[in-house]
C-alpha cells in the first residue's frame, strides 16, 4: 500500500484514489490539499522551463538581428520580408518576451506597489518596461524622439528577462528536492510485517500492527517497528538511525529500532512504538519541520531597490517636469526622463547575483561540489561553526583490521590465518573485516573443519588440528583461557577506540586482531584547513565516548558530543543557533537528515544515503572532506564578486543619473552605459571559471 508522499498516509491503489504521475513515478495522495502541494513545485518549474525557453528562442534572434549591421551579418536581415521595418520586426519579437515571460515580474511588481515596498521585481519591471517602452515609442512614433535619440533596445530587454528566469529556474529546481528527501525517508519502512495471531504468523501492512503485538523479522529483513526483543540474538544494521558503523548485538530485552536491518538471528520483538510515534517517523518530521522553517535569504539587492527604486522614479519625474514647467519643452523632458530611467536601469543589479552565482555554482560542479542554489553560498561565506557526523563522514563507516599482535610464537600471518579460517563460517561484520584483511595479504584460507557459532562471544572452529577460538573476553572466560598477563595489551587497544578480538590455539591465548573505524584520507588534512579559517569544529556522534575520544585525538577535533540519537543531533543544532552562531552540518547517513535540514547549511557527503544527499543544500560529489574546504572558499569568492557586481552596476548608472536629469545625456548613451553595466557584471562572474582550491595535500 503507498504512502502519501506529503503527510505520509497510506493511500488504497483504487481506481478512485487521487495520484499523479511525476518524472516517470506515480504518486498517491489521500486529500487535494496534498496533491496540490506536491505539484506546486512541480507546475513552477515546468512554466519557468517554458518561460525561459521562449526568452531565448526570441531574445537570441532578436539579439542577432539586432547587431547584424554592425557586425557583418547583413545576410541575416534578408530573411525578414521587407515590407515590414527591422524595428517593427524587433517590436514583434521582444513584445512576447516582455508579457509574457516577463509577467511574474510586473505581478511582483504589482504586489509590491500594494505593499508600499520595493524589490528585484519591481526593478526587473521599471527597468525592462523603460527599453522596452522607449524602443516601442522609437518604433511607431519616431517624431517624438530626436534624431539623434531613435535607438532601439529591444533585445536588452528580452535577454535580462531569460537570464533572470534561468537563474530562478536553477533554483526552483533544487528546491522541489525537498519532497523527494521525505519520501525516500517514508520508503524506509518496510511495507508489510509477520504478526503472530492466534499462535500463527499472519502477514500485514505495517501500518495495522498494534502495540504489544509480537512481530517476527528473519535474517536480512528490515525491522518494521520500534520495540523490545522477547526472543532471539542476532546483529543489528543501525547505521542508518543511529549513526553506530558496527552492528549492533541485540538479546532478549534490548530495544530494536524501526527501518533498521537484522544481520543473521530470527528475532521476535514486542511492538512499543507504531505508526506516527516510530523512530523513524520522528525522523521524517524532524526533516519537515526544519526544511519549512528555513527563512528565504534577504537578497542585498532586493535591500537597497527599496530606496534606490523610488529615489530613481522621483528623479526621472523630476527631470521631467522640470523641463515641462520652467522650459516648456515636452521633448527634453521626455528625454531626460527615459535617460534617467535607462541609465539607472536596474538589469546589471539583476544580474549581480545570479550572475555571479551560476558561474560560481557551475566551478563547485567542475570540482564536485553540487551547490543547490545561491542562498547556500550566501550562508558559506558567513559559517562560524562546522558540526561532523563521525560515522561514515570523518571515518569510512565500516570496519577494519589495524592491528595484529602475536602474544606467542606464532607470527602476525598465522594469527590473521587462523582467525579468518574459524570467521570463514561466520556472518558477523567484525569476521567479514578479518577475511576481508586476509584476503588482501593474499593468504590461504581453506574451511574449517569444524564451525560453531558462540551468540554474542565469538566462533569456535578447528582446522589442521588446532582448536580455534576467536572472541571476546567472555569466550576466553568460558573457556578458561588466561589472559592476565596481556590485560595492558588489550586496555591499550580498547581505550584506542578498537574492538580487541582474541585468538585462542588450543587452549592459549595466541595473539589479537583490532578492528575498528578507520579515518578516512584527507580528514584530518581538511579540518586543518577549517581550523587555520578560523571555525569552530565539533564532531556529532551516536558512538561511545571513549571511540569517540579516540577518532577526535587522532585527527585534532577538541570539541565532542557523543552518545546522541538523531533527534538529539538536531537538538544540538538549536542550540548552536540559539547562541547566534552560523552554523553547517556535515553528514551522511539517513540519521544526520534532521541535523542536515536544521542547520544553516547541510554538506552532505554524495557516498551517503539518498535522504542525506537530497537534504543537505551542498553536496560532496567526490567523497572527499577537503571539498567542505573548496566550499567554502568558492562561496567567499562568488561573494566577493557578487558585491564587486554590485559595485559595478550602480557605479556606471548612478554616476550619470545627474547628467541625464539636465539633459544632456542622450538616451543612446544611457543605453551603452547600461549595457557596459551589464557587461562588466557578467565579466567580472565569468573570472570565478578561474578559481582553484586552496588544499593541503597528504
Amino acid at each position: 500500500m503507498p504512502k502519501d508522499p506529503v503527510c505520509g498516509m497510506f493511500v488504497r491503489e483504487d481506481p478512485n484514489a487521487l495520484k499523479a504521475k511525476v518524472r516517470g513515478t506515480e504518486y498517491y495522495f489521500c486529500s487535494n490539499a496534498c496533491l496540490q502541494t506536491f505539484l506546486r513545485p512541480e507546475i513552477e518549474v515546468k512554466n519557468l522551463k517554458r518561460m525561459t525557453a521562449l526568452s531565448f528562442i526570441l531574445g537570441i534572434p532578436l539579439f542577432l538581428f539586432s547587431i547584424a549591421d554592425l557586425v557583418g551579418l547583413q545576410g541575416l536581415l534578408a530573411l525578414l520580408p521587407s515590407f515590414i521595418k527591422l524595428d517593427v520586426w524587433l517590436f514583434l519579437l521582444a513584445t512576447p518576451v516582455q508579457f509574457i515571460a516577463g509577467m511574474r515580474f510586473y505581478r511582483g511588481f504589482f504586489h509590491a506597489i500594494k505593499s508600499r515596498s520595493a524589490n528585484m521585481d519591481t526593478l526587473i519591471a521599471i527597468g525592462t518596461s523603460a527599453a522596452w517602452g522607449y524602443s516601442t515609442i522609437v518604433t511607431f512614433f519616431p517624431d517624438w524622439v530626436p534624431p539623434n535619440a531613435r535607438v532601439v533596445y529591444f533585445e536588452t530587454a528580452a535577454l535580462i528577462i531569460g537570464f533572470i528566469l534561468l537563474g530562478k529556474l536553477l533554483e526552483h529546481t533544487m528546491q522541489r528536492r525537498a519532497t523527494d528527501a521525505v519520501r525516500k525517508l517514508l520508503d524506509l519502512q518496510p511495507r508489510m510485517a509477520r504478526v503472530i495471531k492466534e499462535g500463527k504468523e499472519t502477514e500485514v501492512p505495517v501500518e495495522e500492527v498494534s502495540v504489544d503485538e509480537i512481530v517476527v523479522v528473519r535474517p536480512g529483513e528490515k525491522i518494521p517497528v520500534d520495540g523490545i526483543v522477547i526472543e532471539g540474538h542476532s546483529s543489528v544494521d543501525e547505521k542508518m538511525i543511529t549513526g553506530e558503523s558496527i552492528p549492533v548485538e541485540k538479546k532478549v530485552g534490548d530495544e530494536a529500532i524501526g527501518a533498521t536491518i537484522n544481520k543473521s538471528g530470527l528475532l521476535k520483538i514486542k511492538a512499543t512504538k507504531v505508526g506516527s510515534d516510530t523512530t523513524l517517523a520522528l525522523i521524517v518530521k524532524l526533516v519537515e519541520e526544519a526544511s519549512a522553517a528555513r527563512a528565504p535569504i534577504e537578497r542585498l539587492a532586493d535591500r537597497v531597490s527599496g530606496y534606490f527604486v523610488p529615489a530613481v522614479v522621483l528623479i526621472a519625474l523630476g527631470a521631467f517636469i522640470t523641463w515641462l514647467l520652467l522650459a516648456g519643452n515636452f521633448i527634453q523632458g521626455f528625454t531626460a526622463l527615459v535617460a534617467v530611467l535607462i541609465i539607472a536601469c536596474p538589469c546589471a543589479l539583476g544580474l549581480a547575483t545570479p550572475a555571479a552565482i551560476i558561474v560560481g555554482t557551475g566551478k563547485g560542479a567542475e570540482n564536485g561540489i553540487l551547490i543547490k542554489g545561491g542562498e547556500y553560498l550566501e550562508k558559506a561565506y558567513k559559517l562560524q561553526t562546522i558540526v561532523f557526523d563521525k560515522t561514515g563522514t570523518l571515518t569510512k563507516g565500516i570496519p577494519s583490521v589495524t592491528d595484529i599482535m602475536a602474544v606467542s610464537n606464532t607470527n602476525d600471518s598465522d594469527i590473521l590465518r587462523f582467525a579468518a579460517i574459524a570467521e570463514k563460517g561466520s556472518e558477523h561484520p567484525l569476521g567479514e573485516a578479518i577475511i576481508r584483511r586476509a584476503e588482501e595479504m593474499g593468504l590461504d584460507i581453506p574451511d574449517p573443519s569444524h564451525f560453531e557459532a558462540v551468540p554474542g562471544h565469538g566462533v569456535k572452529g578447528s582446522h589442521s588440528n588446532k582448536e580455534i577460538l576467536i572472541g571476546n573476553r567472555k569466550l576466553m572466560f568460558d573457556n578458561k583461557i588466561s589472559l592476565e598477563d596481556n590485560e595492558k595489551k588489550i586496555m591499550k587497544l580498547e581505550n584506542e577506540g578498537k574492538t580487541a578480538i582474541l585468538l585462542a590455539l588450543n587452549g592459549s591465548l595466541a595473539g589479537m586482531i583490532a578492528v575498528a573505524d578507520t579515518i578516512k584520507e584527507n580528514a584530518k588534512e581538511a579540518l586543518d584547513d577549517l581550523r587555520e579559517m578560523g571555525l569552530e569544529l565539533i564532531m556529532l556522534t551516536g558512538d561511545n565516548q571513549r571511540t569517540a575520544n579516540a577518532i577526535a585525538q587522532q585527527i585534532g577535533i577538541d570539541k565532542i558530543i557523543s552518545e546522541v540519537l538523531p533527534d538529539q543531533k538536531a537538538s544540538v543544532i538549536k542550540s548552536l543557533q540559539k547562541e547566534g552562531k552560523i552554523v553547517a552540518m556535515v553528514g551522511d547517513g539517513i540519521n544526520d537528515a534532521p541535523a542536515l535540514a536544521q542547520a544553516d547549511i547541510g554538506i552532505a557527503l554524495g557516498s551517503g544515503t539518498d535522504v542525506a544527499v537530497e537534504t543537505g543544500g551542498i553536496v560532496l560529489i567526490k567523497d572527499d572532506l577537503r571539498d567542505v574546504v573548496s566550499s567554502i572558499q568558492l562561496s567567499k569568492k562568488t561573494m566577493s564578486k557578487i558585491k564587486q557586481n554590485l559595485f559595478w552596476a550602480f557605479a556606471y548608472n548612478t554616476g550619470f543619473i545627474p547628467v541625464a536629469a539636465s539633459g544632456l545625456l542622450s538616451p543612446v548613451f544611457a543605453a551603452i552605459a547600461m549595457a557596459m553595466s551589464s557587461v562588466s557584471v557578467i565579466t567580472n562572474s565569468l573570472t570565478l571559471k578561474k578559481f582553484q582550491p586552496k588544499i593541503r595535500e597528504r
